[in-house]
């Protein structure tokens, strides 16, 4: 397998990875907690889940022709909660990553230096993927975040549970060597 195969493979585990830990998280809170503000300048998961919605789909919209940064996109706009609930949520969700999610696995190898734009600045595709990944596990971070604040001991963890690494790593270690990715056991 070639190394930009290799990369499209890898990182589209990974970006199933963080999809998956959103809607574990999603699947823990009610319909309150996702409106849930600590204050008026923070952002709530609704808020987060709209921007993550319009950016997926500024910026992976034809993203091999047209520049990422779309004239129809309100990014402003994406940062007032007009998300009525759970559902509507969800849906904005399916759809932003439907489009990501889409574009990645449509791309050929020989396609990852290919040139594309955002606001004008040049990235090869291979940048580009690596800016919204590290983009949007930082915006997911923040909803496990703040679903833990608001679940407090009723929080299932989606990683190692607390004091049970040494059982883990036994685990894990009892197992022969084998090649894998990070997010192969995370279901």
């Amino acid at each position: 397998m070639n190394l930009h195969q290799n990369y499209l493979e890898s990182t589209l585990k990974q970006l199933y990875y963080y999809k998956g830990l959103g809607e574990k998280t999603f699947a823990q809170l009610s319909e309150t907690d996702i409106h849930s503000q600590q204050s008026e300048y923070s952002n709530n998961i609704a808020i987060i889940v709209k921007h993550l919605h319009g950016n997926m789909l500024s910026r992976w919209t034809n993203f091999l022709e047209e520049d990422g940064e779309k004239t129809w996109r309100n990014r402003d706009g994406e940062f007032v909660n007009t998300i009525r609930d759970k559902q509507d949520l969800l849906q904005k969700w399916e759809e932003g990553w439907a489009c990501f999610l889409g574009a990645v696995e449509s791309l050929r190898p020989q396609d990852l230096e290919r040139i594309i734009y955002i606001r004008n600045q040049g990235h090869t595709a291979l940048e580009a993927i690596n800016r919204q990944l590290a983009h949007y596990a930082y915006h997911i971070g923040q909803i496990v975040f703040i679903g833990t604040q608001l679940k407090g001991k009723g929080w299932v963890s989606l990683s190692i549970p607390r004091n049970e690494s040494k059982d883990f790593n036994q685990k894990k270690f009892a197992e022969e060597k084998k090649r894998g990715h990070f997010t192969d056991d995370f279901k």
